[in-house]
């Protein structure tokens, strides 16, 4: 098993120093990284574009030139994939840990060393950019961890002013998610932030990209980089894991909803009183919930 981990991507820093206070709302970059990552580096199917084409056996996906972005794409097989590259149009190879252990046992060692929750989602992606392009300027519901392997790629970071905490994606000028717009208190900007953060991604170069910061990117020279990407629940999200399975224990709550979409007035009011009824049985209840019971179901923790 691969002890490869989060002292890898951010050496010679040491974990603890990046994870005191609010760290994950703060881009950083690391250069130089060679021998904390040459485990990375001899997956032989990493040593360049043509090496991954060769051994992929799944679709890909490929950004087309409307939007260069991943909520317009198509998926191709690696031959016409590398059609596709030459003619500038971005790949995206995802799940990729599930072609490597060592890439498994990676993601899992990061994660664990960030000391995010069970419920996290985690994959690595690879992306493959040409000479000259690069993706919208979007934000994610995720943080990313981007290791450049090959060639040379420009990023721009911007604080996401406009909604905080976001829990789905967005690209510029694309539609908005319903959940999304929901709660977003104005309007979306149609470009790209003024006030924004520059990197130059060379390989051996790591770029953290918090949740919701707007990003665009610009490759200089056809480019490979490897992402470690997670999407990390919410209280939202412990707090219905947690109210399905307490709920599940009540025959009552496991009762089908009869009756509420009916026609008829008195059916659908009886059905209408009967939800009433457990959610008055729910508040009830809610005050002798405590974070610990919830944790206790959602986590497994160690004692070091």
């Amino acid at each position: 098993m691969s002890t490869f981990g989060l002292a890898n991507l951010i050496h010679p820093r040491l974990p603890e120093s990046l994870l005191d206070g609010n760290w994950s709302k703060r881009p950083f970059v690391v250069h130089g990284l060679n021998e904390s990552i040459r485990e990375i580096r001899a997956l032989p199917f990493l040593a360049s574009l043509e090496d991954l084409l060769a051994y992929w056996p799944d679709p890909i996906g490929v950004h087309l030139p409307d939007v260069a972005d991943e909520s317009s794409s198509i998926e191709a097989r690696s031959p016409e994939a590398h059609k596709l590259f030459k003619n500038g149009m971005g790949l995206l190879f995802n799940n990729v840990e599930k072609r490597s252990s060592v890439l498994t046992s990676a993601l899992q060692n990061i994660r664990e060393d960030l000391g995010l929750p069970a419920m996290t989602y985690g994959r690595s992606i690879v992306y493959a950019t040409p000479d000259g392009k690069g993706t919208a300027p979007h934000f994610d519901q995720n943080i990313n961890f981007v290791l450049q392997l090959h060639g040379t790629k420009k990023w721009w970071l911007a604080e996401n002013e406009s909604v905080e905490n976001p829990t789905e994606r967005y690209t510029i000028g694309q539609p908005v998610h319903p959940e999304l717009a929901s709660y977003l208190p104005g309007t979306l900007p149609t470009e790209m932030p003024a006030e924004r953060l520059s990197f130059t991604l060379a390989p051996g170069s790591m770029l953290f990209v918090p949740r919701g910061y707007w990003h665009s990117t610009e490759a200089d020279g056809d480019a490979l980089a490897l992402n470690f990407t997670y999407t990390q629940p919410t209280w939202i999200d412990l707090f219905l894991v947690a109210l399905r399975s307490r709920l599940s224990l009540s025959p009552e709550w496991r009762e089908l909803a009869d009756g509420v979409g009916s026609s008829l007035a008195a059916r659908r009011e009886r059905g209408t009183a009967e939800f009433d009824a457990l959610l008055g049985e729910l508040v009830s209840d809610l005050p002798n919930w405590r974070a610990a019971d919830i944790l206790g179901a959602t986590e497994t923790t160690t004692e070091p």
